[in-house]
């Protein structure tokens, strides 16, 4: 996996500013434990920092290698699962290699073929060339945006990185936030534009682009994106496609020269992906699972019908494998309520960002790299905000129908500086004008596809961000099988019809694996991950907000009303907002308190 960051300025020289990138390279250590990189010359300095995966001994980076006609230099994060057809594909070309790492394909495969050459990817992936031919910086992120990379232009060049936390280690870069950044914070918190990256200045780039930049400046381009074709395959025919395209996704995801395991919690996806990957390993994989205790029993609801556990150990005993359960007290989540902070450079999702940074550090103990089920309800269908007329049928983004936003809690001087139900219907009418549709299709297969696309595009991104920095902050590579490109392509042309077949929920996916699984699990119905909602955790959080609210000079009262804040804590609390949808207030006020510690620590300056 790895943590990249660089620095390139076409005018300055950048030998005499070591120390600038080995700054920003230090703050990707936890997303590379293994070993740290810089190559640095006139106008270019490029830093890594490593996660050994693949080739531990020859993989080391930034990496440099000459072309027929000139060098390049490579940082990168992630993993291309068809590097060893490209390799065989160039070694035909006459390209020879000296390692076995996916990373010396990839520089090949540019010197070779160009920016052309992202095409071919297939892989989780974000990294940065260096030409010294055309002292051209290239910049490219995967298709799905399952590994993040942000730059920033700077004076007469660019930083860039994995995390905004690199480029903020640049002694040029500041902390700021516009009203735009606010408008993402408060009022689209979980469905944040792709491209923004909320600070100041600071951009992402976007899933599926690449950014190119050169002394005439930076241009963005977009190499792939879904398109509407006509589906004519029967719900068999589907399933059997799609049962064929994960047992192949998953033979080369399971690749690594390092332990691999599995994220287990019982449900269908997770336990698919866990079953696929007992198939193709050598050795069975360790299963683990959560636990977020509570005090009494956890309940159920429409959030959770059913407890993970006793279908977690179903699914173990049937497959014949180990599993580990890590139970995240109600302590650990209050205690560690900035991990996600600190590890986001962003207020996060609370305890569902603690819980899951416990569970990824415990897997690391006995694994580097572990497969996941994120992105099958996305890509089959299993959210209601993909199924209820109510969600789909209102007029902005689907999962926002009839929830509270936390722009809700805004001073109201703010709340007419950025204007959060114009920005949020902006976005809205930005990302359903990136919809590719059929001519003639009518106006219900029109709203699937809009439905499947905002999904992809705005609502996964941010599961994606949340498992990359959770498990890079502990040096663990989360790979996610659902999220390949190929399954993306195939099922955005499935009707709604055939994905709930029979008026079942991912009835394709479970239709692909029910020759893997126990009944039980392919009947069970979809159960979120678990929030905390012991009553004793949520009694702390609250007093913590009412310590706040009496602090004078608590810097999130520049941004938030003192009074709606009270009021909600002490009178409205169920429906205190938050920014995602759950059943517990706790991630509302995680919320508020992490603001106020972001402002805090990172010492953020609100731009007026």
């Amino acid at each position: 996996m790895c943590g990249i960051a660089g620095w390139v300025d076409w005018q300055q020289d950048l030998e005499q500013h070591r120390t600038v990138i080995d700054a920003m390279t230090a703050t990707m250590t936890p997303r590379g434990p293994d070993a740290q990189g810089t190559w640095v010359s006139r106008h270019a300095a490029l830093g890594h920092r490593r996660l050994a995966v693949i080739d531990i001994a020859g993989g080391l980076q930034p990496m440099r290698r000459a072309g027929r006609d000139g060098g390049a230099v490579i940082t990168f994060s992630g993993e291309i699962y068809n590097f060893q057809e490209l390799r065989a594909e160039l070694a035909s070309h006459g390209w020879p290699f000296t390692t076995r790492s996916d990373t010396e394909v990839l520089l090949a495969a540019y010197l070779h073929w160009g920016t052309n050459f992202v095409h071919r990817l297939n892989g989780m992936y974000a990294f940065a060339i260096w030409d010294e031919r055309t002292r051209r910086l290239v910049l490219v992120r995967d298709r799905l945006g399952i590994k993040p990379l942000h730059y920033a232009p700077l004076g007469d060049g660019m930083v860039f990185g994995s995390e905004p936390k690199a480029l903020l280690a640049h002694p040029d870069m500041t902390t700021e936030v516009d009203r735009e950044g606010l408008a993402e914070l408060f009022a689209i918190p979980r469905a944040k534009t792709p491209g923004h990256a909320v600070y100041r200045t600071l951009c992402e780039v976007r899933p599926g682009c690449m950014v190119v930049a050169d002394a005439s400046g930076h241009r963005e381009h977009r190499y792939w994106q879904l398109e509407a074709r006509p589906h004519t395959d029967n719900f068999a025919g589907t399933a059997a496609a799609v049962g064929s395209l994960l047992e192949d996704v998953v033979r080369r995801q399971v690749v690594a020269d390092v332990s691999v395991g599995t994220l287990l919690s019982g449900g269908i996806d997770s336990s698919a992906v866990t079953a696929l990957a007992a198939r193709e390993l050598p050795s069975e994989p360790e299963a683990f699972s959560v636990n977020v205790g509570t005090s009494g029993s956890p309940g159920s609801d429409s959030w959770r019908p059913s407890a993970d556990e006793p279908y977690a150990r179903l699914v173990a005993e049937h497959l014949g494998i180990k599993r580990f359960v890590v139970d995240v007290t109600a302590d650990e989540l209050v205690d560690d309520i900035d991990r996600g902070l600190l590890a986001r450079d962003l207020p996060g999702w609370g305890d569902l960002d603690t819980s899951m940074y416990h569970l990824f550090q415990r897997v690391r103990e006995q694994c580097t790299v572990a497969l996941s089920g994120e992105a099958a309800d996305e890509m089959f269908g299993g959210y209601a905000w993909q199924l209820d007329g109510g969600f789909t049928g209102h007029d902005s983004f689907p999962w926002m129908y009839g929830r509270r936003q936390p722009a809700d809690l805004l001073r109201d001087d703010v709340l007419a500086e950025i204007e959060p139900r114009r920005y949020e219907a902006e976005r809205y009418h930005e990302a359903l004008a990136e919809v590719p549709l059929l001519p003639g299709e009518d106006a219900s297969r029109r709203r699937e596809r809009e439905v499947f696309h905002l999904g992809l595009t705005r609502w996964l991104g941010a599961l994606l961000d949340r498992k990359d920095r959770m498990s890079m902050a502990v040096g663990l590579e989360v790979r996610v099988p659902f999220a390949d490109h190929r399954l993306a392509e195939y099922l955005y042309n499935v009707p709604l019809e055939l994905k709930r077949h029979g008026g079942t929920e991912k009835a394709l996916l479970r239709r692909a694996c029910a020759h893997l699984l126990p009944r039980e699990i392919v009947e069970r119905p979809k159960s979120a991950y678990p929030a905390a909602r012991d009553a004793a955790y949520l009694a702390r959080l609250r007093d913590l907000v009412l310590d706040l609210i009496h602090e004078p000079h608590a810097p999130v009262f520049d941004l938030l009303d003192r009074e709606k804040v009270r009021v909600a804590v002490t009178s409205d609390l169920d429906r205190l907002p938050g920014p995602i949808t759950a059943v517990t207030p706790a991630i509302g006020l995680t919320y508020v308190l992490q603001l106020n510690r972001w402002l805090e620590l990172y010492k953020v300056r609100v731009a007026s």
